[in-house]
């Protein structure tokens, strides 16, 4: 589904708030349609009859169509939040969507652009989409009823009038297209502008360590003067068209004043009647072109600039069909290549692997080989550019139900808020608690099971008050809670202490099953039934003992992460 037709499904399961803002409208719209007609009588059954009562009489009806119209604007507001806010969130599931499906995500760190989606453009549709509902509405509604009054007021005058609305806004619309190009660069400039400043704060300690400051400095500026240089073009092109409509109200008015004298010499309008005209002229029709125009040129522009970009940014991925349950917790990986974006080099190169149940891997290398890539790969959360990956006979990234196959612990331990029992449930939501308790203790999670208070203790967002090691504990016990066949940790123990990384990493080689151990150390290489070494072009699999005596890399880094004597003994063992 694509972005706009999301969008228009969004509001049109609304309905029954829109009939209520229909209904708003007409009740918003009766002072624009009566005003003119009510001093034209007035005037010609009051005033100017000798008849003062009669006239404040029409005067109060008009003003009861005053309170009327204000009585329906009241209304439009309190219905605007049931259309706009299920919108808003349909617009937010498609953009996380988006980014989880992203073919070439970043690397490392947060996606500063899929940040800005969120906290902009869904914004901005969400804010536009409510502009719209109340002002353009409303303006659409007074518009065309002030011409309808006009019409039945005055006709006489109605053709010169209408005309130059009518070319006003013709040669506003023909301005549209640069107006939007001008914007949809506005919109590129704000994410080129999260983009360049997420990078610089998620890596400030190495930018001040190496005295950078004056480049990320420089970055940002130029990022900033862009989003600027864009935005000074938008805002003269916006004053350039909002000066053509402006125009398109004031000589409808000033060609009336002119007219009217003479039409009322000749006795083709009464003075009541080009009373009443010049009021639907003055009060309701050039205000609401106005603001029509100033609506249309900033508010609708926005929305649809907003909608294309997100429409690029966040298209669904092809529905991956899986009918069948993997026969059996076999993992089979064949030619697997994958290369980040447009880079020349795969990261990944024609890896054949085989992983049968009970197989313990440690899969090694040096930092930004690719390791923590493969665990996607492995995981089906990233698809290969060639070759796949399959478990039981079905591909990774096509598996039903995931987690009760597969499931993947990153160093970036994800704690909700909730409480600890769904916490850990998560991926085996009918898990009792005595298998949820059962897993916290494997994993050597149960003193701080004791100190948040037992499963029913409630977790606050962001694992505040958890310390990095803790919300991995939990990350592991999730984990191995969980009804897979296939663990993978991505230096899911980065943070723990080398006795209690030794104790979980053991508590999931007894679990049963496949475990593959993306090493923060090296010591788990040593434990681990095989180990795969990816060093760049080559990548050995083989025991700890073999690779020693074969590879020359992967001994040299043992000898450089565990003094000689350690090293003997961990061989030994």
């Amino acid at each position: 589904m694509t972005v706009g037709r999301l969008y228009w499904n969004a509001l049109a399961g609304q309905w029954r708030g829109g009939l209520v803002l229909l209904a708003c409208s007409l009740l918003e719209g009766l002072p624009a349609f009566f005003s003119g007609r009510l001093v034209e009588l007035a005037v010609n059954s009051g005033f100017a009859a000798g008849k003062p009562g009669v006239g404040l009489v029409w005067l109060g009806v008009f003003g009861l169509a005053a309170l009327a119209g204000a009585f329906g604007s009241r209304l439009v507001w309190r219905q605007l939040g049931k259309v706009v806010e299920p919108l808003r969130d349909a617009l937010v599931t498609a953009v996380v969507r988006g980014v989880l499906h992203d073919p070439a995500p970043p690397r490392s760190g947060p996606d500063a652009r899929g940040v800005a989606r969120i906290t902009q453009h869904v914004e901005v549709v969400r804010d536009a989409t409510g502009g719209l509902l109340v002002q353009a509405r409303a303006m659409i509604v007074t518009t065309a009823a002030a011409i309808a009054g006009l019409v039945t007021v005055a006709g006489s005058l109605a053709l010169p009038v209408v005309v130059p609305v009518v070319l006003a806004l013709a040669g506003f619309a023909a301005l549209l297209p640069s107006l939007a190009r001008r914007q949809r660069a506005l919109t590129l400039a704000d994410e080129g502008t999260a983009a360049a400043t997420g990078s610089i704060f998620a890596g400030i300690r190495d930018v001040v360590a190496c005295g950078a400051e004056p480049v990320a400095a420089l970055t940002a500026d130029q990022a900033v003067d862009r989003q600027a240089a864009a935005a000074v073009r938008v805002a003269r092109s916006a004053a350039l068209r909002s000066l053509i409509v402006a125009l398109g109200g004031f000589v409808p008015l000033v060609l009336a004043l002119a007219l009217a004298p003479s039409m009322v010499a000749r006795g083709e309008l009464t003075a009541g009647a080009a009373l009443g005209a010049l009021v639907y002229l003055a009060t309701t029709l050039q205000p609401a072109l106005r603001g029509l125009a100033a609506t249309a040129s900033t508010v609708v522009l926005r929305l649809l600039v907003a909608l294309r970009r997100l429409a690029e940014t966040t298209a669904p991925p092809e529905p991956r069909l899986a009918t069948e349950s993997p026969a059996g917790i076999a993992l089979t990986v064949r030619d697997l290549t994958f290369r980040w974006g447009a880079a020349p080099e795969p990261v990944v190169r024609g890896l054949n692997l085989d992983l049968r149940p009970g197989d313990h891997l440690a899969v090694v290398g040096p930092s930004g080989i690719g390791k923590s890539t493969l665990a996607g790969l492995l995981t089906g959360l990233l698809d290969p550019h060639h070759g796949e990956v399959r478990l039981g006979g079905v591909r990774a990234g096509e598996l039903a139900d995931r987690p009760r196959h597969l499931v993947l612990v990153p160093q970036q331990a994800y704690v909700f808020a909730g409480t600890l029992r769904e916490n850990l449930s998560l991926f085996h939501p009918e898990a009792s608690d005595r298998r949820l308790v059962a897993a916290a203790e494997a994993v050597g999670a149960a003193p701080l099971l004791a100190r948040l208070g037992g499963l029913d203790a409630e977790l606050r967002p962001g694992a505040e008050g958890l310390s990095a090691g803790e919300a991995q504990l939990l990350a592991l016990a999730r984990a191995y809670a969980s009804p897979a066949g296939v663990v993978v940790l991505d230096e899911a123990t980065s943070t723990l202490d080398p006795a209690a990384e030794i104790h979980a990493e053991r508590a999931f080689a007894a679990r049963g099953g496949t475990l593959v151990v993306i090493a923060h150390r090296l010591s788990s290489a040593v434990r681990a039934r095989r180990v795969l070494l990816m060093d760049g072009q080559d990548t050995l699999l083989g025991r700890h003992d073999e690779l020693l005596a074969v590879a020359p890399r992967y001994a040299e880094m043992m000898r450089a992460w565990l003094p000689e004597q350690a090293g003997s003994r961990l061989e030994a063992s």
